[in-house]
């Protein structure tokens, strides 16, 4: 028994598995083990539930993409759930329709570099990694799920089964760390997490090892875009260093909306609402405005959605300048300043 164990034994602990738990505690702290950002899809900034068209980003950090012949496939936050969770990523494909070559279907999480540097991938230090997610879907069989980097050119697909349908399962898959490619330890984009739902054979490559190229599945894999009325339930992803899934990391809704917040960002939670009540001038003619973001964003991010009011009839609504940095965006304008406004530094 382990001096842990030990210690958790003389306290009246259960010592069943401690073992295990101790082991894959070992090399990393009990918090922050998760690489994924809003894994128990609680966090919906931008659609607040509404089912969106499959085609980008749905909830916070995760997009949903199709470009098959497929009709009406939508993407939105769900209260079906696991225990354990309250939410999970809904995919839903209206008619099915068939993938060519190099179409796809997919649910992905792009991770910043910085988040997984420890990894070590694309040297000799490579750190094997661990997937876990609890998954719910109409359509049984094998899917796949693929780790890829930022340029696309380095992939591992894993498969796992869907053994019953429209009924929550948990599964866990190990990944061998690349020792091989270019993989990015900045704020670019440092690893790609993408679970298949059918996309074209063009991505087909075999399972467990890994392979230069863009690949994301296996042939014959369960086909979840080419069934009509299919749907498709994700929760509880994480991604961690080791051979051990542990028990999901559950954060706090203020930390993980804080998370997600460095990459979208916006204020439509409040309302419409003025930006920033402290104006300085700006020329002879216009204000200047800085709008703060809530934590430091990414990168400089695209600022979008905004209006411009007046409190005065005869003031003429202008953006005359702007510019935006990592921790605000700049506005010169004519009048006041309101509305929603959206700050995207995504991956």
């Amino acid at each position: 028994m382990t001096s842990k164990a030990r210690q958790l034994a003389d306290l009246g602990g259960d010592t069943a598995n401690l073992e295990d738990i101790s082991s894959a505690y070992s090399s990393g702290a009990l918090s922050n083990r998760s690489k994924i950002i809003n894994g128990a899809m609680t966090i919906d900034q931008r659609n607040a539930g509404a089912a969106v068209s499959a085609d980008g980003y749905t909830l916070d950090r995760w997009v949903a993409f199709e470009n098959t012949s497929a009709t009406s496939v939508t993407a939105q936050k769900s209260t079906t759930a696991p225990a354990g969770f309250t939410n999970s990523l809904l995919y839903t494909v209206g008619t099915g329709g068939s993938a060519g070559a190099s179409e796809q279907a997919i649910i992905r999480q792009r991770l910043e570099g910085n988040n997984v540097s420890d990894l070590a991938f694309g040297t000799a230090s490579a750190q094997n990694i661990t997937v876990s997610f609890c998954v719910r879907s109409s359509v049984i069989g094998t899917y796949s799920v693929a780790i890829q980097n930022s340029a696309g050119d380095r992939a591992y697909v894993a498969t796992y089964t869907v053994d019953v349908a429209d009924t929550w399962e948990t599964k866990s898959i190990i990944i061998l760390g690349d020792t091989s490619g270019t993989w990015l330890t900045d704020n670019g984009i440092g690893m790609a997490v993408l679970f298949d739902l059918g996309s074209g054979s063009g991505f087909n490559t075999s399972a467990g090892a890994w392979v230069a190229g863009d690949f994301r599945n296996v042939s014959g894999q369960a086909n979840v875009i080419g069934t009509s009325g299919a749907t498709f339930y994700l929760t509880g992803v994480q991604l961690e260093a080791g051979d051990t899934a542990t028990p999901f990391e559950h954060r706090s809704y203020g930390a993980e909306l804080a998370l997600c917040q460095r990459y979208f960002y916006t204020n439509a939670t409040s309302g419409f609402e003025a930006l920033n009540t402290l104006f300085s001038t700006y020329g002879s003619t216009y204000n200047y405005l800085h709008w703060h973001f809530k934590v430091s964003m990414r990168a400089a991010p695209t600022i979008a959605g905004y209006t411009l009011g007046t409190l005065e009839a005869s003031s003429t609504e202008k953006v005359s300048a702007y510019s935006a940095g990592s921790n605000y965006a700049a506005f010169g304008f004519n009048g006041s300043a309101y509305g929603q406004v959206t700050a995207s530094a995504e991956l």
